[in-house]
């Protein structure tokens, strides 16, 4: 009669643990009668793989989901066995369900549905979406895992034209984890370009006494395109000679133009007066056309500022003043008058832009 039979033993450093990790068996407590040694370690890890080892001490992956029966088979010198079983629990990923548009036109907002996704073995998941793949917003190295939304529904506007790409991760209660890489295309929207001939007409008056100004700020532009205008200051008719004379100066900064003028009484039967005028300041645009764009803000920007059509753009400032008032011809020593009415009157010709979203 032999000495008998080997006494098996093993561990596991885990017996739960997500679907692609290892778990290290452990069988080296093992112990066989004397004078008989320990010959071999037969392990079965119950999915299909098995290894035989000379140490007691074995890892082994898990590729697939589901409880496993691990055992070890102890032999010893004479050929004698005994065996230990061990349950492995191996967690499978949450399963990702995504509902997104194939594509959505600048500035629009699209919504991304992820509420069917699910754990295979039923637990809770959360939710943590990534919205721009190519920014790695936590630092970590990694471009596909930053948090910019958490929760099974999120939205997200896009301006780019162009494919947008980024990711959700859905991770279950014992941290397995599954990502998605998902992707938008954004279309440009179209937009009917017209613009709209205007003749607007300004008008302002006062009085001034010798050496005294009125300034006036004003943008005549807007969302116009400025072609021309024409500007005329009139005095009243003096009562008393001789007749009074203002300045009159305009100071486009934007545009680095300025002019001043001074009224003269050329014919004593009509008021003194004096012009500013400006013609070809900018070419005439075309016009009825559609293009497309990202937006309508975006496209007006890029037709108000077209380089060498900006002549115009900004604030106009206006100057009157009262540069000849005195003296008149006094009475008991006093100017009976001494300073005058003005009038400035403007007409400008512009084409004002109207910009109206189609679809093709």
């Amino acid at each position: 009669m032999g000495p008998g039979n080997p006494n098996s033993s093993m561990t596991a450093d885990r017996e739960i643990i997500n679907e692609g990790e290892s778990v290290n068996f452990d069988a080296r407590t093992s112990t066989t009668p004397e004078p008989t040694i320990i010959d071999e370690f037969r392990w079965n890890f119950g999915d299909g793989n098995s290894k035989t080892t000379k140490q007691g001490i074995v890892n082994h992956i898990y590729n697939q989901a589901g409880t496993f029966e691990a055992e070890v088979i102890v032999v010893n010198d004479e050929g004698e066995t005994d065996s230990t079983t061990l349950s492995i629990f191996v967690n499978s990923p949450p399963q990702i369900e995504i509902e997104i548009p194939d594509f959505i036109k600048t500035g629009e907002s699209a919504i991304l549905d992820a509420s069917d996704s699910f754990d295979p073995e039923g637990a809770p998941i959360d939710y943590y979406w990534d919205f721009n793949l190519n920014i790695d917003e936590d630092g970590d190295g990694d471009p596909t895992n930053d948090k910019n939304s958490q929760g099974p529904v999120t939205e997200i506007t896009l301006i780019d034209v162009g494919n947008h790409s980024g990711s959700i991760t859905v991770i279950d209660d014992n941290d397995a984890s599954s990502m998605l890489i998902w992707t938008i295309r954004v279309i440009p929207r179209n937009f009917r370009v017209i613009w709209e001939e205007e003749i607007i007409e300004f008008d302002w008056s006062g009085y001034l006494e010798e050496g005294e100004s009125k300034e006036i700020v004003h943008i005549p532009a807007g969302n116009s395109r400025i072609i021309e205008f024409t500007s005329q200051i009139t005095l009243a008719r003096d009562i008393f000679l001789p007749e009074d004379n203002f300045s009159l100066s305009i100071n486009i900064p934007e545009s680095g133009w300025s002019n001043l003028v001074i009224t003269t009484h050329e014919n004593i039967t009509q008021n003194a007066s004096a012009q500013i005028e400006k013609y070809d300041m900018n070419t005439i645009p075309n016009s009825g056309y559609t293009v497309s764009a990202s937006s309508a803000e975006e496209l007006e920007n890029s037709l108000l500022n077209e380089p060498g059509e900006r002549f115009g753009q900004g604030n106009w400032k206006w100057t009157v003043t009262a540069v000849d008032c005195d003296p008149d011809l006094p009475i008991d020593e006093i100017d009976p008058d001494q300073g005058n009415d003005w009038q400035l009157k403007l007409l400008v010709t512009r084409f004002t832009l109207r910009i109206s979203e189609v679809s093709i």
